[in-house]
């Protein structure tokens, strides 16, 4: 689907348009679990915590947006217990309700993505074992379905962004064997077929953050044992990689990201060799240079989840 200007806010007084707003981080470990929820005004930058967070305090969750409409955060871990609750937040309120139909089975360790407009999609993870399973949840009613291909192997570990109205993209993680791998999976929309990318990640790796510029390119940030600062590239629609000259202001694993189309992408939080860290880094599109927030999260905190709301996609 092409993206026009209007559709990042360029056009703000365009009738009808819905301009980009803000992301969101919720959730993860602060050395328990959290149920925070931190927005990021787009228009600064600035960061207020919603005075409604997640339904309970849980981590190794999920996140994807319908934008300009509402944020999924679903799966996780609760109290050391998996479960299946998946959180939505409505636009531009930011007011919470449960969906009576969660994920299709309690698990944690797994990824999310979006197709605005129609569909969110949470894939992979750990169910009691490394699953997958791909679950979409069909936009706005909300009803759950899973899809008859899931990923091309069951991994934990995984990150997901999507080129919304083309394609979901779900990659790297640990698979069955303990192995990091660097497999990129391509679910394209509307039918939900999966393909596998020729080239995939520039290294095996897990635990990474993943962000989109719908239409242009989707970064996968950071990640691995070593806590490293890569940010791969790939460009739509041809899904050709590049690695960013200039990664992550510090290596970290277990972060998130999220995006303002044609605008920004932001990796917060997560654990470097320090231990958790508030860490806000924000890459500027087209040319993907990279500050850092002088206001990060509202606690350092790892395993957490990000979605945005990007205007209409």
């Amino acid at each position: 689907m092409a993206i026009r200007p209007a559709d990042h806010g360029i056009f703000a007084s365009a009738v009808g348009a819905a301009v980009a707003v803000a992301a969101y981080f919720a959730g993860g470990s602060t050395g328990s679990d959290s149920a925070v929820v931190d927005k990021f005004a787009f228009a600064d930058d600035s960061r207020t915590t919603l005075s409604t967070g997640l339904s309970a305090g849980r981590e190794e969750l999920a996140g994807a947006a319908n934008s300009a409409v509402a944020a999924y955060i679903g799966g996780g871990e609760q109290s050391n217990t998996r479960v299946a609750t998946v959180d939505k937040f409505a636009f531009p309120g930011d007011g919470r309700s449960t969906l009576g139909t969660g994920l299709s089975a309690a698990r944690a360790q797994l990824a999310a993505a979006a197709n605005s407009a129609v569909a969110g999609y949470f894939a992979g993870g750990n169910d009691g074992s490394r699953v997958t399973t791909v679950d979409k949840f069909a936009f706005p009613g909300d009803g759950r379905s899973t899809l008859g291909t899931g990923l091309s192997a069951a991994v934990i570990e995984l990150a997901g962004l999507a080129n919304s109205g083309v394609a979901g993209y779900f990659a790297g993680g640990e698979n069955a064997a303990y192995s990091r791998v660097d497999t990129v999976d391509k679910f394209a929309f509307p039918g939900d077929s999966r393909s596998t990318l020729g080239t995939g990640l520039s290294g095996d790796r897990r635990l990474q953050g993943a962000a989109a510029n719908s239409g242009v390119a989707g970064y996968f940030a950071g990640g691995d044992y070593n806590k490293i600062t890569t940010v791969d590239k790939f460009a739509f629609p041809g899904d050709s990689r590049s690695t960013l000259g200039t990664g992550l202001s510090v290596g970290r694993r277990a972060l998130a990201g999220a995006a303002n189309s044609g605008v920004a992408a932001y990796f917060a939080g997560g654990e470097a060799s320090s231990g958790r860290v508030t860490t806000v880094d924000k890459f500027a599109f087209p040319g993907d240079g990279r500050s850092t927030l002088g206001a990060g999260l509202s606690a350092a905190t790892n395993f957490l989840a990000g979605a945005a709301d990007s205007g209409i996609l």
